[in-house]
This record gives C-alpha cells, structure tokens and sequence, in this order.
C-alpha cells in the first residue's frame, strides 16, 4: 500500500511517500479500514518533530484522523462489518486498569493513539480496535467524515462534559482558525451561546462571523481582555477557550464573569504562563485541562452531530502524496479549518 512514514524525527522533509505493508488481524477483536480521508492535527507536528516525549518505532506512520470503509475483522467483532462506512475513535487503552474498566480509555496511562504508539492514518489501510469504528454521521462526505472525530471530541469533552456549557452563556474562543477553536465555534452556535473570538488575522476574523461568531477582536490590534468587558457590559464571559497559553493565559482569567469556567488542551504560545491564584478564588473560577474524550463523549457527539447537522469546516484538500505540503500549511498557521488527506480508491 502507499503510505506517508517517518523514518527518523524531524522536519517537514522527513515525510516520505512510498510502499509500505498492509496491515494484517493480529486480534479476533480488530478491524481493517480502508481509508478514503485522513485529516491532519497539530500532534501530527508534535510527533513528527519527536517532541511529545513518545517513543515512535520507525517507520512510523503519523495520522490520529481517518474515515473508510471497512475490509476485514475479526471473529469477535459485532459492532462494524465488511463494507461498513466508518470514522475513527482515535484512542485505545490497556483494557485493564481503572481508567479503561470505566470507559475513561483516554486517560489510560498506556494509552494508545493512532500515529503514536499505533500506526496512523496517512495510508490507504488501518488497522484499529473495531470499538474505535463508528458509523460516519448521515450527509457526511469521508472528507468531512475524517476532519471531525480528534477536535470535535476534544471540543465536546471541554466545552459540554467539563464546562457545562448552557445555552444563553458568553463564550470566548482564542486563535480562531485552528481545529479546535473552529469547531468549538460551531458546537457553540449550534448550542446557542454567544461567542467572541480572537485572531491576529482579519481575515479569519471575517471568516469566523461568516460561520456564526459575534463577535472578533484583533488581539494585536487591541487587548482581548477590555474588549470582552466592554462587549459583556463588565461581567466577562462564563467560558474562555484557551489552548493558547503564554501571555494570553492571565488575560483569559480576566476576561471571565465570576463563576466563570477556563478550559485548555493545548499551549501553542507557551506552557509555562504567570498566573494570579488570587483572581481563581476570589472569582470562584473553575480551570479544565482535556485531550480528547471518553466513548461515551464520542457517542453523544455522534447523536449531536445527526441532530444538529454539523459539517466540520475544510480548509484545504490535498492528495495523500502531498502530506509534507499540508503540514506545512498547518506549520505555517494558515488554515481555517481542518487541512485534509484525499487518498484515491
């Protein structure tokens, strides 16, 4: 099969297309996928660069996101047959300790991830758990199949399972643009809040109140935080998404109503921001770290996603052979939307 594979840790010119063996049952509870999409994520960076800390056996096939159609499994598989159109649940656990036993494999302590510890995505065939296949949501092309499952997971387990977030309730959204912050603008619509969002960008800016915002703020232009006070009459919001960190880490604490909520999986601008522990207990706030979420999150997305009929937003499609040209799209932050793999049938 073709594949895209790391041999060693790098940069972007460490991608290579070429032959790679197919994957083949090694469990009566596996299955195999033929994969039509695989969509890219900023771990994807991560790995490939060899800075998550996870050691990676070479080659290695980098990906978390993909959707196909099902061509093998095993004897033990009930939920998904041959010919099935299916997405990805991108993690497994061990099976076996107090995370997994209650249905928390993400947080499995050996947890394993497709393009990590599992082989990934950018490839015409995976081989997965058939626990982690799921029916592609109706009116969902494989494209938009593949774009959603790592972000909107992450967004759902934030925003809904930690958060609580209501309908009615102001939401600030940091770096619009990304995966994370774009679908969190549509789960947030769609729920009916109020949000406001920062960019460096007008242009994505522009782009973001085509699809819903209320609001954008240009933050080198401005200071978020006075203009969310201004915008909320000088309450704040009742959520700030923050998966910015750095210098902006203070300023969502500030932006946030008393009572208010700050959830984060990611630190593109730095991990180890200054923070006023005051400001967290006098104004009763509540801080959410996530990455990615449970089977039953991954469920309730699905019912929310046929209900709703959310469409993840594409920025960009490229062939399976230009996976280096498409990182480097994400590298550079130019996208709005996810940046997607076509991989020919």
């Amino acid at each position: 099969m073709k594949a895209v594979r790391i041999h060693e840790h790098g940069g972007i010119d460490k991608l290579r297309y070429e032959e790679a063996e197919e994957p083949r049952l090694a469990s009566p509870t596996e299955a195999i996928v033929r994969l039509r999409s695989a969509a890219l994520n900023r771990i994807d960076l991560l790995n490939r660069q060899g800075s998550t800390g996870i050691e990676l056996s070479f080659p290695h096939i980098l990906g978390a996101d993909g959707a196909g159609i099902v061509v093998e499994v095993g004897d033990e598989v009930r939920n998904v047959s041959k010919g099935d159109a299916v997405c990805l649940y991108p993690p497994s656990g061990c099976g076996r300790c107090e995370f997994c036993i209650t249905d928390r494999d993400f947080m499995c302590i050996r947890l394993r991830a497709l393009g990590e510890r599992l082989e990934g995505t950018y490839a015409e065939y995976v081989k997965a758990p058939a626990a982690n296949c799921f029916p592609i949501p109706p009116g969902l092309s494989f494209e938009e199949a593949a774009a959603f499952p790592l972000v909107f997971i992450t967004v759902w387990r934030m925003l809904v399972t930690n958060a609580e977030l209501k309908p009615g309730e102001h939401v600030l959204i940091l770096g619009i643009g990304g995966g994370v912050a774009t679908a969190a603008l549509q789960v947030t619509k769609q729920m009916g809040a109020h949000v406001i969002v920062t960019s460096s960008s007008d242009e994505k800016l522009a782009l973001a109140r085509n699809w819903g915002a209320d609001h954008g703020i240009n933050y080198r232009k401005s200071d978020f935080t006075k203009e969310v006070r201004t915008l909320t009459g000088k309450r704040g919001v009742d959520v700030v998404l923050d998966c910015v960190g750095g210098d902006s880490w203070v300023k969502s604490l500030a932006a946030l109503a008393k009572g208010g909520r700050l959830v984060t999986c990611g630190a593109t601008a730095g991990a180890t921001p200054q923070t006023d522990i005051r400001r967290i207990f006098w104004n009763q706030l509540k801080i959410f770290g996530s990455t990615l979420g449970s089977r039953e999150d991954f469920r309730q997305l699905l019912n929310f996603m046929r209900i709703s009929r959310i469409r993840p937003i594409i920025d960009q499609l490229f062939p399976l052979k230009d996976a280096a040209a498409a990182q480097q799209r994400l590298e550079d932050g130019k996208q709005f939307g996810k940046i997607v793999l076509q991989i020919a049938d």
